[in-house]
């Protein structure tokens, strides 16, 4: 358990650090403690308030065939953008592409 939290915090850390590098409509102004400080925010709510919305939203969930969970982390993602002054997420679409890569890199490092 305590191995898939912190795999957990490292996708998020790694996720924003890619997003930040290759995704058009994110500027970011801070530093490298920043982007650790911003993927250590993003994991905790990935670990601990995604498996709370994911019981709440099941039956949407369960409509979208779990096409919801990308929503969520999209909230999740918009959430830590807000928290945050030094990362902009400018636009739908930079968010999603986002939440994506976030989803993806946690599903792989779920699996390891």
């Amino acid at each position: 358990m305590l191995r898939k939290f912190i795999w957990q915090i490292i996708a998020a850390i790694i996720s924003i650090w890619l997003a930040i590098q290759f995704i058009p409509g994110i500027t970011f102004s801070g530093n490298i403690k920043t982007i650790l400080l911003i993927g250590l925010v993003l994991g905790l709510t990935n670990a601990i308030i995604k498996p709370i919305i994911d019981l709440i939203t099941l039956p949407l969930k369960a409509l979208t065939f779990g096409l919801f969970s990308l929503v969520i982390i999209m909230g999740l993602v918009w959430g830590v953008d807000i928290l945050f002054p030094e990362i902009d997420i400018v636009g739908l679409k930079a968010l999603a592409e986002t939440g994506l890569l976030v989803w993806f890199l946690n599903f792989i490092a779920t699996r390891l």
